[in-house]
Parts: structure tokens; C-alpha cells; sequence
């Protein structure tokens, strides 16, 4: 009796095994993911960033992490406001109402404003490294967590 019921379907785990129809599934996520490499590249950029500012004992490399991050967010918010054939929002004067893609501008204006922020936060973030290297003579975590503790 129990060779008449397949293997897998014996064991209770016949759904995990892939079908006719999940071979058919593959390449159309293989296509979804080629066409959405943007957003696969922005969560590898904020999963390296976070691990450098998190793991890392070194100031300046926690500064890297940060800019990492942050470039992450910008390549999402850029990646969301394309538009597939979008064009600039000028609006020629002999196009027809309806048939123009135009991109949004907002998320971009955004990206520029966060570019100079985070310029200016890099800049205020190494000039107090290199405050602390002069001070404490170390730009690890560590040790300047021991200096202040003995102080």
C-alpha cells in the first residue's frame, strides 16, 4: 500500500519539492530580479554600510559605513522615481496632453539636498577624528573608551 504514494509525499514534505509548475516560476523571478538589480543593489549597499558602522572599531571606517548607508538611500529614492520612458518634467510645446511620461523631480531634488548634507556630515565627522587622534593619540573604539574610563 504505501508504494503507491510517492516518496516525498510519504514523508509529508511534497509541497517543499518543486513542480511542473515552479519550473516555469524560476525564470520569471530570474526576470524579476534582473529588472529590479537596483533595489538588490541598494539592500547589499545598506547591509555593508550597517555592518561597517556596527562591526567596526575604527572611527574612519564607521565614517565609510555612513556614507555607504546613506548612498544606499539615495540609490532607492532615485530607483523609485524612475519612470520607464519618463522624460524631464519640461513640458514641450508640441506634445499631446496624456501621451508624455514625465519623472517626478521631488525625489531627486531630495537626493541633491541629501548629497550636501551628508558632505557636510562627513566633513564635521572626520574633523573630530582627527580631534580625538590628537587628543587621545587612537581612533579606535576600544582604547578610547579605556582612556575615558581611566580619566
Amino acid at each position: 500500500m504505501i508504494d503507491a504514494i510517492a516518496p516525498e509525499a510519504a514523508l509529508g514534505f511534497a509541497s517543499v519539492l518543486p513542480t511542473v509548475a515552479d519550473a516555469t516560476l524560476a525564470p520569471a523571478l530570474v526576470e524579476t530580479f534582473l529588472t529590479r538589480y537596483a533595489y538588490a543593489t541598494v539592500f547589499v549597499l545598506l547591509s555593508v554600510g550597517l555592518y561597517m558602522m556596527i562591526a567596526s572599531p575604527n572611527l574612519v571606517k564607521k565614517v565609510i559605513g555612513m556614507n555607504l548607508f546613506q548612498t544606499a538611500v539615495f540609490l532607492f529614492f532615485v530607483a523609485a522615481a524612475y519612470v520607464e520612458g519618463g522624460v524631464s518634467p519640461v513640458v514641450p510645446q508640441d506634445s499631446t496632453p496624456g501621451e508624455l511620461a514625465v519623472a517626478s523631480p521631488l525625489p531627486h531634488v531630495i537626493v541633491l539636498t541629501a548629497i550636501v548634507v551628508g558632505i557636510s556630515l562627513t566633513a564635521v565627522a572626520l574633523a573630530l577624528i582627527v580631534r580625538i587622534y590628537t587628543e587621545y593619540g587612537t581612533m579606535n573604539e576600544g582604547t578610547l573608551r579605556e582612556v575615558r574610563v581611566d580619566e
